[in-house]
């Protein structure tokens, strides 16, 4: 049996990920040290699911992880952006802004016409 995702749905679960996509490559790019529960809580996010994010960025080329020497000698990691991952970013944080924007106004007519039904 097949599930269907009606296109509403389907554009909302891609701007989801969008979103969690930006949102990993924002942090890495300001703390490339943090780990995944480090982001998964910043995010709200479980731990399997910023694995999973994490993983599909490092798959697709945008991010790439380097091992380090912590200095209680255990080896930790950092997450770099490479170049495409920085192009990415900045496509990503327009899309981000724009449906934000759309967002922002939907809202403000709306709180507009319920100011208005209150004052009635």
């Amino acid at each position: 049996m097949d599930l269907e995702i009606s296109p509403a749905v389907a554009v909302y679960i891609d701007m989801s990920k969008s979103d969690t996509e930006y949102q990993v490559l924002k942090i890495f790019e300001k703390h490339p040290d943090w780990t995944q529960r480090q982001i998964a809580a910043e995010l709200g996010l479980s731990l399997g699911k910023a694995n999973y994010v994490i993983r599909a960025l490092i798959d697709k080329g945008l991010i790439k992880l380097s091992n380090f020497k912590r200095s209680d000698k255990k080896l930790g990691y950092i997450y770099l952006l490479t170049p495409v991952g920085i192009t990415e970013k900045s496509r990503l944080a327009q899309n981000f802004l724009k449906r934000k924007s759309k967002e922002y106004n939907r809202l403000k007519k709306e709180i507009e016409i319920l100011k208005e039904e209150l004052n009635q």
